[in-house]
């Protein structure tokens, strides 16, 4: 699905991704994990098209995409979710949701006034599936609430759930469990797994919760200072030494080998 081949992204004299190359397999949820300041939100930022890379290339489904902006990424079936979620805080939940599709009737000045009957037709379209999604994500008890108000775990789910309403093919999730208690991070786990193995979604997630990684992902992917350092299940990720090490340097150990 995507396949980042050397790619560097320098700040000045500064090396955030330095000649990291890996490959997303299409179908997989894949867990990318590092200490602090790995280069793992660079990379992310990068595939997805938040900053352009120093060099280097990302490929999706064979296709050169690199620097491409993220809305021409968004159209392709590609979605990176942010670790602090952004909602509008002001739409309902439901409204959320519903203003993600692109090329609504409704956006038009003319089909205000000559398709009206149309722009109703795809609204309540938009909102059947809205709901649906929410159903999904059972979090259709929110669907009136505004999305200010949910918790920080709540509004993890509705960004996944933006990610359902245009049927994204991969989707890069940057610390979805960040803030999140364990009740609703098992929620967030579970709709993962569900939209991987029904829907055949592909994920990529960037997370510190060893746990949550275990259960989700396979490969396991490790960056250090910049670069790819290992790969492998979450067993063979715990048991290497380089693995071990890097984290020791950030008086890390536990979260490897707990």
């Amino acid at each position: 699905m995507i396949v980042v081949e050397d790619v560097h992204k320098h700040f000045g004299g500064f090396h955030a991704v330095d000649g990291s190359s890996l490959h997303i397999k299409e179908g997989s949820i894949t867990g990318l994990i590092g200490p602090n300041g790995a280069g793992k939100t660079t990379l992310f930022n990068v595939v997805a098209g938040v900053l352009k890379p120093t060099s280097g290339k990302v490929l999706m489904q064979g296709e050169d995409i690199t620097g491409l902006p993220p809305h021409e990424l968004f159209h392709k079936g590609l979605l990176r979710t942010f670790q602090i979620a952004h909602e509008f805080s002001s739409m309902t939940v439901r409204e959320n949701l519903m203003m993600v599709p692109p090329g609504q009737s409704g956006e038009t000045l003319w089909n205000t006034w000559v398709g009206r009957a149309n722009i109703r037709r795809q609204e309540e379209e938009l909102r059947d599936k809205a709901d649906g999604v929410l159903e999904f994500l059972t979090i259709d008890h929110l669907a009136d609430e505004k999305a200010g108000n949910l918790s920080g775990g709540q509004k993890k789910l509705l960004e996944l759930g933006r990610t359902m309403m245009v049927d994204a093919k991969v989707v890069f999730l940057d610390e979805v469990g960040a803030g999140v208690n364990r009740t609703l991070l098992n929620t967030i786990g579970d709709a993962i797994l569900r939209l991987n193995q029904e829907r055949g979604y592909t994920f990529c997630m960037i997370e510190h919760d060893m746990d949550f990684i275990g259960r989700l992902c396979d490969p396991v992917i490790v960056m250090a200072e910049g670069r790819v350092l290992a790969e492998g299940t979450i067993d063979e990720i715990k048991a290497n030494e380089q693995v071990i090490e890097a984290y020791l340097g950030t008086g890390l150990k536990n979260k490897v080998t707990a």
